[in-house]
């Protein structure tokens, strides 16, 4: 598929990792602290994975080993780390969070310091980048950190009953806001499903996920390491350094959306500024009131049965789906002329992103997306009717959380909130022994209520290196730059023609990111950051046309120009042939000629091509005009096969130049 690498839950919550968006940048405070003392703790988890509630947390080594369940380089080892759900809660029951370590070669010689990764979303799996973060860092240990609750790790948060209910809202024409309820039925059944399996759904939280991070490292043994969070990810890894200073010897975040950052309430104002960059703020106003006004109907494939769907696309959720689509640096060449092609009415240009769309509706874990989302972001956003799209994003998220009901966690501040020092979050109190979950006080406050007691922690604050996409209209380059501007020892580096998760794009973002790790101080760039990696196509820049996508799903319709290549090759062999045994044939010759002439030129121009993706909404104009050749070819072949005493078999190449005219002209390019 053209659009294969699309990893965009396009009509569902943003992607904020890999996958991947951060949302807003409000961070939970909610828990009692756990000194990395602490991380020696953790309780015994029972024989096949289970888990049991009411153990005493010193009972059990911290981490157990466990085959790693996808394909990782040699001299890596799995295993879970072994923490409490509710660290706030005493005998709270054992989770197991999944994690890789991939050490470094022996004979690298001295190994230099490790770098913990995890992947954004929230939600989104970390485990199958350990091959390509060992790649990225060779030399040091790489340690991959699944999300508690994520896919790797034990329980797995998954929620089908809400893919499905987005997927059976898309299927009808209306508005999704007028829609909701549906939606808020099947978030009700997985929530319920979740709690009977006596998952306790405020354990899932950036305070927790935090403190996972810091029990990690005390856990495997490292005295210090570097942290790398992507989207989502930044924001419990600026927690763990803040709580972690002594342990962080330096923080890399890629596409960061700052503490102060409301992201449902200002993502429709970022994506028409993200069109604004691209030239196409009006024509992308235009789509969507057009599309609002008379809603796109695509065939695509449900994502939960695999069948056939039908679904109904206005312009609020065309607008979503751009706006996930601009993570993708291969897509985001393409973004004006199909903008461009939409407004003016070629709705079927949208196929490849709809088809990708599915994909990412699989791509999370949406039971712990939804477990951070609803108790870290949408409390802090007001979720008002934008003057522009109106994001379903924001729509099915705000609707699923007002039904999941739960408490907003403390705003703690990490290491780039303005005027905040570095603090460690302990309790002012801790809930008496027989204190049950149903009473205990929030994530990190106090018995009493009370917000939690900061203390100044060890160590002085960690080098920073932020990275942003200029074209990310998920966590904005603009944002993080100014965040980083109050920052000391915080550096900031956006990056031309990219969009969200600057790492899995940008071979200068991986470079960049190296050479922090190398040397945190040094200033001098490894590579030019503003040389984007494809060119923009503008509009009037293609001859759209969804042809060419429609073939690299079946690929059956170039059986006419391959055979047309064919028989143009033997004609022209035959003509020369003919022509030095002086028994005429110039004109099969010529026609031959022209063929592989018109065949040629078009490969030549589309091996020009530096975005395949192009290809998905359009082709060169060139084509348009080396079909004359293939009039030619037509034309001559027809003459040659009518004259006198000809051959049967020179009616051919005039039928295959025919079948070629009308698959070009009828088909390709229409």
């Amino acid at each position: 598929m053209l659009l294969g690498g699309s990893g965009s839950a396009a009509l569902a919550a943003p992607v904020r990792d890999v996958d991947t968006t951060v949302h807003a940048g409000t961070v939970k405070a909610g828990t009692v602290q756990v000194d990395t003392a602490q991380a020696g703790t953790a309780q015994a988890a029972p024989e096949r994975g289970g888990v049991v509630p009411g153990r005493r947390a010193a009972e059990a080594p911290p981490v157990e080993e466990h085959p790693c369940p996808v394909a990782v380089p040699s001299g890596t080892t799995c295993g879970y780390l072994l923490v409490p759900e509710r660290r706030d809660v005493p005998n709270s029951r054992t989770i197991k969070v999944g994690y890789a370590v991939h050490r470094a070669s022996q004979s690298a010689g001295q190994a230099a310091d490790p770098v913990v990764y995890m992947s954004g979303g929230p939600g989104s799996a970390s485990l199958q980048l350990t091959g390509f973060l060992s790649q990225m860092f060779p030399g040091r240990d790489v340690v991959v950190l699944e999300q508690r609750g994520g896919r790797y790790s034990e329980p797995r948060l998954s929620c089908p009953e809400i893919v499905r209910g987005v997927v059976d809202t898309l299927t009808t024409p209306g508005p999704t806001s007028a829609e909701t309820a549906p939606l808020a039925r099947q978030a009700l059944a997985c929530q319920s499903r979740l709690e009977a399996q006596h998952v306790d759904l405020r354990g899932y939280q950036t305070a927790e996920i935090a403190s996972d991070v810091v029990d990690l490292r005390a856990a495997l043994g490292y005295s210090q390491w570097y942290l790398f969070g992507v989207s989502y990810s930044t924001r419990p890894m600026l927690l763990a350094a803040a709580r972690d200073t002594r342990g962080t010897r330096g923080i890399v975040l890629d596409s960061l959306l700052p503490a102060g950052a409301r992201w449902y309430d200002e993502s429709s104002a970022a994506l028409s500024a993200t069109m604004t960059k691209l030239g196409v703020a009006a024509r992308f106003d235009a789509m969507v009131k057009a599309l609002n006004a008379h809603p796109a109907t695509y065939e695509t494939v449900d994502p939960l049965t695999r069948k056939r769907l039908t679904v109904h696309l206005n312009g609020d959720d065309v607008a979503t789906i751009l706006g996930e689509a601009l993570h993708e640096t291969d897509v985001i060449p393409i973004i004006p002329a199909l903008v461009d092609g939409l407004a003016s009415g070629h709705t079927e240009l949208l196929q490849p992103l709809v088809d990708a769309a599915g994909d990412g509706l699989t791509s999370h874990e949406w039971g712990l997306y939804y477990a951070v989302q609803c108790q870290d972001e949408t409390p802090y956003n007001s979720f008002p009717k934008a003057r522009g799209p109106r994001l379903f994003t924001g729509v099915v998220d705000a609707a699923v959380c007002d039904t999941w009901d739960l408490p907003a966690a403390w705003a703690e501040p990490d290491l780039l909130t303005p005027g905040a020092s570095v603090t460690s979050v302990v309790s002012n109190r801790v809930p008496s022994e027989g204190a049950s979950a149903e009473g205990a006080t929030p994530e990190g406050a106090s018995s009493d209520g009370s917000a939690p007691e900061r203390v100044p922690s060890e160590g002085a604050t960690p080098p920073v290196l932020v990275l942003g996409g200029q074209y990310d209209p998920t966590t904005p380059p603009e944002a993080a730059r100014q965040a980083v501007a109050a920052v000391p020892g915080a550096r900031f580096a956006e990056f031309a023609g990219v969009g969200h998760a600057v790492f899995l794009s940008s071979a200068c973002g991986r470079q960049t990111i190296a050479a922090f790790l190398d040397d945190p101080a040094a200033t001098a760039r490894a590579c030019d950051p503003g040389k984007a990696p494809y060119p923009i196509v503008r509009p009037g820049g293609l001859l759209l046309t969804s042809s060419a996508y429609r073939l690299s799903r079946s690929p059956i319709p170039l059986a006419v120009p391959a055979v047309f290549l064919l028989v143009s090759a033997v004609q022209l062999v035959a003509g020369l042939v003919s022509l030095l045994r002086r028994r005429g044939g110039g004109l099969s010759a010529l026609a031959g000629l022209a063929g592989v002439a018109l065949c040629a030129l078009s490969a030549l121009s589309l091996s020009a091509i530096q975005d395949w993706t192009t290809l998905a909404i359009g082709v060169p104009h060139a084509l348009a005009w080396y079909g004359l050749l293939a009039l030619v070819s037509t034309g001559l072949s027809i003459v040659e096969a009518f004259r006198l005493n000809a051959a049967a078999a020179r009616i051919v190449p005039a039928l295959t130049g025919l079948a070629l005219l009308a698959w070009l002209y009828g088909w390709l390019l229409s």
